[in-house]
């Protein structure tokens, strides 16, 4: 009977793998450099990208020497000076005279004429707003007010585009229009806090028109009688606090927000130094602000007087001379932030 012999010990056989070499990507002799090739590369461009010129910076902000860069040493020096410059709140305002505004409208013509194509379109959404608000006026007036609080919110936003137009030709470049478009979404936080601020604001001029609304009349009146009928003493005392309370309301909005939105895409400030800012500007020079005020009402009355069509010229004109009046009031230079 055969016996099976075993190992006396564990034999231990290791195995050596075979080196493998790794396969490596030579360049040849011949080829360029790599930064060669990457100062040899054109940027490629692009309707939808917005040049770094173009971005609004802080006053201590700077282009770096290398192409698509900032130097942040002057941002960081600045904000680790306390004095560093005086801010949005101390900075100085220029003396504004009477024929301030009227010079005003007239740099905002020339803006319109040097890029028609802008601010026809922005026009044209204007009168597309006043004519969805006569609609929604004649078939659903329930919701006219509801309507008129959100055209009197997208028009600042309109306008920051016609802002950003005004701009580029203050710096020497021909403004295209989906960089006014976009315009925004360089402070959109801050601008998005602002739009919150007015909308509130609005929405209590709305109840306050309605508790005024309730307090005059016990139900619901009828104003489509004759005229000589609505001068009695409940309808003429109703007019006279409605119109007080607008005058408040539109007041407040106008003063905090006449210079504000430019200043915010301009300068990237927070929304409330800008709000603030603009309120110095109106309390400190009432009566050009008050002026400035009552030409755009008037302007954009007329102008809504032919089916809104007056608008298609009017607001965008009014929307370049809003920017030269916060370039003007705030000492900015034509070139600033270039």
């Amino acid at each position: 009977m055969g016996t099976a012999s075993r190992l006396p010990q564990h034999v231990v056989v290791s195995r050596r793998r075979s080196p493998r070499r790794r396969t490596s990507l030579r360049r040849p002799p011949d080829w360029p450099a790599l930064a060669q090739v990457r100062e040899a590369a054109d940027p490629l461009p692009s309707a939808f990208v917005t040049p770094l010129a173009e971005a609004p910076m802080k006053p201590s902000m700077a282009l770096a020497h290398t192409a698509g860069q900032v130097a942040l040493s002057g941002v960081i020096e600045a904000d680790g000076d306390p004095q560093g410059g005086p801010s949005v709140l101390d900075m100085p305002l220029a003396p504004l005279s009477w024929r301030d505004p009227f010079r005003w409208v007239a740099l905002g013509w020339q803006d319109f004429a040097r890029a028609p194509f802008i601010g026809l379109f922005y026009g044209l959404c204007f009168v597309l707003m006043g004519w969805g608000l006569l609609a929604t006026f004649n078939y659903a007036p329930e919701y006219t007010l509801a309507l008129s609080a959100g055209f009197l919110l997208m028009g600042p936003f309109l306008c920051l585009g016609l802002y950003q137009a005004s701009r580029s030709l203050g710096q020497g470049r021909q403004p295209r229009l989906w960089t006014s478009l976009t315009a925004w979404r360089f402070s959109s936080a801050q601008l998005g806090i602002f739009a919150g601020v007015l909308l509130v604001l609005e929405m209590l001029w709305g109840r306050a028109a309605m508790i005024v609304f309730a307090v005059s009349f016990s139900g619901v009146p009828d104003f489509s009688v004759p005229l000589a009928e609505l001068m009695t003493e409940e309808y003429l005392v109703f007019f006279v606090s409605y119109l007080a309370v607008g005058a408040v309301f539109a007041g407040l909005i106008y003063a905090i927000s006449v210079i504000s939105m430019p200043m915010i895409m301009d300068r990237a400030v927070d929304a409330i130094s800008a709000g603030l800012a603009s309120l110095r500007l109106v309390t400190t020079q009432p009566g050009v602000m008050m002026l400035w005020g009552a030409l755009i009402t008037v302007s954009i009355g007329l102008a809504m007087l032919p089916g809104f069509l007056g608008l298609l010229v009017v607001a965008p004109v009014l929307g370049h001379a809003s920017w030269h009046a916060y370039a003007a009031a705030t000492l900015r230079a034509p070139d600033e932030h270039g």
